[in-house]
């Protein structure tokens, strides 16, 4: 009986893994605004999709949240943790863009009233994309992806916005289509930190879902923004502004001239995306995982290019 005991509990154990709490952490990196870095992975079932970074920002009324994890558990785990550090209001949620490790949290916080804020691209891309990613990460998440809903903003940005959390303004641009085609960052000046979203890797190499030289126009752009230090979309936080973007510039610029120069040589796609951007594995955490990608999108769009 004790042997069935046992084994019926090693049985059952993963089937609670997934609803526990997860250890959240949530750091003050300047007075009143506050970040979570997630981990430098795939999503799966095991962290359950906490690879994004997150964040919010505390005025004197309210709280605005700045994309809210990979999964339901997640996006509580961040509400708790949030609470614990504020009771102010959260007035709104915004997400950065549609990708499901910034969004499938999002409906932890709906009973909290909060507004959705995004890009005036991201009804768009969630209704075309929403039932396609909760399809696609239930096979390497599991039951870590219960009681996600896709949330969609009824608040869109279509060039710049500022919302007010008491005495203090929070500056929202939209940009062109770049990482994704629903890229917003979030600016406080007050404390001088950037929010830039996915428009920004460190360490995890970057990942482009819209425009490669959608991406390299809006990095240059991004520079000019009087922020201090930044929030990525990934990787270690906070960073100096604007080095920050360093890297990544020089990843996509040679991710770009390799494609150019093969497309010049008449190299099909297939031979290019093996190549392109090569030199740059050492540099980058899942290089193998994303970079071909990069290059094959990279590569449909350069070939059309004049001479």
């Amino acid at each position: 009986m004790l042997r069935f005991i046992l084994g019926l509990a090693a049985a059952v154990a993963p089937l609670f893994a997934a609803s526990a709490a997860p250890a959240f952490s949530l750091t003050e990196i300047a007075p009143g605004v506050y970040a979570h870095q997630g981990k430098t992975s795939l999503m799966t079932r095991e962290n359950l999709g906490d690879i994004a970074n997150l964040g919010a920002i505390v005025g004197d009324d309210a709280v605005a949240v700045i994309d809210t994890g990979g999964s339901l558990i997640e996006g509580r785990a961040f509400l708790a943790a949030l609470r614990e550090k504020t009771q102010k209001p959260i007035r709104y949620v915004i997400n950065t863009h549609a990708h499901p490790d910034h969004t499938f949290g999002n409906g932890a916080f709906v009973e909290t009233g909060a507004i959705f804020v995004g890009h005036k691209n991201l009804p768009r891309a969630l209704a075309a994309r929403g039932s396609h990613y909760l399809a696609a990460f239930r096979d390497q998440m599991g039951d870590a992806l219960d009681g996600v809903t896709i949330v969609a903003p009824t608040v869109t940005v279509d060039d710049t916005m500022t919302l007010d959390l008491g005495h203090r303004e929070i500056i929202l641009q939209a940009w062109r289509t770049a990482h994704s085609e629903c890229d917003l960052t979030i600016f406080d000046p007050r404390s001088g930190v950037l929010f830039a979203g996915d428009l920004l890797f460190l360490q995890h190499v970057p990942v482009v879902d819209g425009s490669l030289l959608g991406f390299l126009d809006v990095a240059d752009r991004l520079a000019a923004i009087k922020a201090t230090q930044v929030v990525a979309g990934h990787g270690p936080l906070p960073a100096p502004w604007p080095k920050a973007l360093d890297d990544q510039r020089a990843y996509l610029m040679r991710l770009t001239a390799d494609l150019r120069a093969a497309i010049k040589k008449g190299e099909g796609v297939a031979a290019a995306a093996k190549e392109a951007g090569a030199e740059e594995r050492e540099k980058w955490r899942l290089f193998d995982d994303y970079n071909a990608r990069n290059a094959t999108a990279g590569f449909t769009e350069l070939e059309w290019e004049g001479p």
